[in-house]
């Protein structure tokens, strides 16, 4: 089955016809395929006995290949006088057919006359641009066109489909009398990709059915496979088109070019009907001569595509060059979707992968993949909050291990919370908990800071699933944890999928965050230690957590106010920009006498430890720290062995002041 690629770049269609038609020269023909790429679709909408007219016929062999396999009613018009003697001499043994010297804007056939009028490239070539004096000339076609067909009777136009034709042919043929449907043409687009011109653009045959009236507006569509797709308006139909033509253009550049070594291409791939893709596809290169392989699709497992390797732009990278090819597809599977197996993932992106090869490329694709299934994605949940958008709750294996995982599906490659799933019998019953030993690296390093204060109180700005909290809670006996969330829902998620606990150790309150943290310093409580672990809906500025606003010096001024004056300030912090980085670290700076870092190893979190402390950050506390924090785990039977790998955490860490 053939998937409908949509791109999530747009391009400058002026640039995208003058690159297609400055390489097309007078070749025109060759791009609209012959009757070997034609006469599948042909067949299906002319039947042997109908009358058929040709419209600007030129010398093309289309219509003395229908007149050989049975079709012999056909008539041939063109305003060459030369290229009808031509074509009446070449066909003189195909005694029932007509070559006729006529315009084709004015035509001297009766009213309802043909069942069919085939136009192969003609409509085209009368409507070069969208200027008065040419719809004027394209208007009077159409009315011919719709004069000489019998009512029943199809008008077939093979063409590329330019956005003026398009919309022309729309305006004219989508109402009540005529059925409109277009087909994508993939044979046609395959014959030239073989001729090696290295623009292979989307051929399209258009189908529009006369009626006498039609009770309701039909619209169908096939972009990919065999399945007829029903559309409510013709701009869903011009989206469509538009979609592959973008694709095409797309891919076209992929075959002839390399990506720069920093940049890479992302396409959707829908299933026909859908309105949800099925996979994104992520293109990347990198200099042949570091490749021993030259092209590659590596499938990313359902439940990993948040991990670093496969969900970021830099780990992809990495996993090329790890592969060693010059070209490397990663291919993720949405959610919301089922996939049956690992081969008919490889069948199903057989045509999109054969689409984004690169230039010279041949023989079979490799398929790499980490294990030999899918993986397993089954929904909990689903739903839409006021604060948080829609979002969804789901279990995944990964590894043969279990979780659960809150996603936010503005931002669906990113895990929101995930807690670890366990089986545990009660009563001669299986039953499926939340282990609450299980935390995310990046918590456990939080979780550090904690055990500098290990008694006391301790704010969480950001509930999410409530794993850090939970976890918080069960570890330490003499912290008392206040978690602010400023979404109602997730404090329903939390406690209902996440299994949170709310008690007088641990309390929530839904509330605005920067509201918490000036109202508390207002009633003048304190606390231990304070932890940011917010995601930023706001991500056009490269932050991603926590929302900028909370890194104001307003903001951090009530932070400094509640800490205690030997507490500790933990923030989750997820910057790309190294400028913005830079100037939240000076402003950190201009809060707290003391800052330590810690970046997770093939993540994009980082983990920032600030105080005012009399006592400065060192290597030595905070190792002391992260053992302190394991052995205290492994007491609690939260974990067998450890929550914080030393090793990543000691080579990760740096004292900033």
């Amino acid at each position: 089955m053939n998937l409908l690629p949509k791109t999530h770049k747009e391009f400058s269609e002026k640039d995208y016809w003058n690159k297609f038609f400055k390489k097309r020269g007078n070749k025109a023909f060759e791009w609209y395929g012959e009757y070997l790429e034609l006469c599948g679709h042909l067949h299906k909408y002319i039947k042997p006995k109908d009358a058929i007219l040709i419209t600007g016929c030129g010398n093309s062999s289309l219509s003395a290949d229908l007149y050989d396999v049975g079709y012999t009613n056909i008539t041939n018009i063109d305003v060459s006088e030369v290229v009808i003697r031509q074509m009446t001499t070449t066909n003189a043994a195909r005694s029932s057919m007509k070559f006729l010297h006529m315009d084709a804007l004015n035509m001297t056939f009766e009213n309802d006359v043909f069942n069919v009028v085939l136009d192969k490239g003609t409509l085209d070539a009368l409507m070069p641009d969208d200027s008065k004096e040419t719809n004027e000339r394209i208007e009077k076609y159409f009315a011919e066109i719709k004069r000489v067909l019998k009512l029943g009777g199809r008008f077939l136009c093979i063409s590329l489909l330019q956005t003026h034709i398009l919309n022309k042919l729309v305006k004219e043929f989508c109402d009540s009398s005529w059925m409109f449907r277009i087909v994508r043409c993939h044979e046609a687009e395959q014959k030239n990709s073989e001729n090696g011109d290295g623009n292979t653009l989307p051929v399209f045959v258009v189908v529009a059915t006369k009626f006498k009236e039609l009770p309701k507006l039909i619209i169908e569509v096939c972009m990919a496979g065999e399945k007829m797709i029903r559309l409510d308006t013709p701009q869903e139909l011009q989206d469509c088109v538009k979609s592959v033509q973008d694709t095409a253009f797309v891919t076209n550049g992929l075959a002839k070019t390399n990506l720069d070594e920093d940049d890479e291409v992302s396409l959707d791939l829908m299933q026909p009907g859908e309105e949800t893709p099925r996979y994104t596809l992520y293109v990347v290169d990198q200099k042949r001569t570091q490749a021993a392989n030259k092209y590659a699709v590596f499938i990313v497992p359902q439940g990993r595509e948040s991990e670093w390797l496969f969900g970021t732009a830099a780990g992809r990278r990495q996993l090329q060059q790890s592969a060693k090819f010059s070209r490397l597809a990663v291919a993720l599977l949405r959610r919301g979707h089922i996939y049956d197996s690992l081969d008919a993932v490889k069948e199903e992106l057989a045509h999109s992968a054969k689409m984004l090869a690169p230039n010279g490329f041949t023989g079979q694709i490799p398929f790499l993949s980490v294990g030999s299934d899918v993986g397993r994605r089954v929904k909990v949940e689903e739903g839409s909050s006021k604060v948080s958008g829609d979002f969804v709750v789901e279990d995944v294996d990964v590894q043969g291990v279990s979780y659960r995982r809150l996603v936010f599906l503005d931002n669906q490659f990113l895990v929101q919370s995930e807690a670890k799933l366990k089986t545990v019998k009660k009563k001669n019953k299986i039953r499926t908990v939340i282990d609450f030993g299980h935390i995310s690296t990046y918590h456990s390093f939080m979780c550090v800071g904690a055990q500098l204060c290990p008694a006391g109180r301790v704010a969480v700005l950001g509930l999410g699933g409530g794993s850090l909290c939970m976890f918080l809670k069960k570890c330490f006996d003499d912290l008392k944890v206040t978690a602010v969330d400023i979404d109602p829902a997730m404090l329903d998620l939390a406690r209902k999928h996440f299994h949170l606990e709310v008690d007088d150790r641990l309390q929530v309150q839904i509330k605005d965050g920067l509201d918490f943290l000036k109202d508390e310093a207002k009633k003048g409580d304190h606390y231990e230690v304070v932890m940011f672990d917010m995601d930023s809906k706001e991500r056009t500025l490269g932050l991603s957590c926590p929302p900028p606003h909370f890194l104001h010096d307003h903001a951090l001024a009530h932070v400094t106010e509640l800490l205690h004056n030997h507490g500790h300030f933990i923030l989750n912090l997820v910057c790309r920009d190294v400028k913005l980085y830079e100037s939240i670290l000076n402003t950190l700076k201009r809060h707290f006498k003391h800052l330590a870092t810690v970046k997770l190893y093939e993540e994009v979190n980082e983990i920032v430890f600030a105080t005012n402390s009399n006592k400065p950050y060192n290597t030595e506390d905070l190792e002391t720290a992260a053992k302190g924090l394991n052995a205290r785990a492994r007491q609690k039977n939260l974990v067998n062995i450890k929550c914080v790998d030393l090793k990543d955490f000691l080579q990760s860490l740096t004292i900033v002041s």
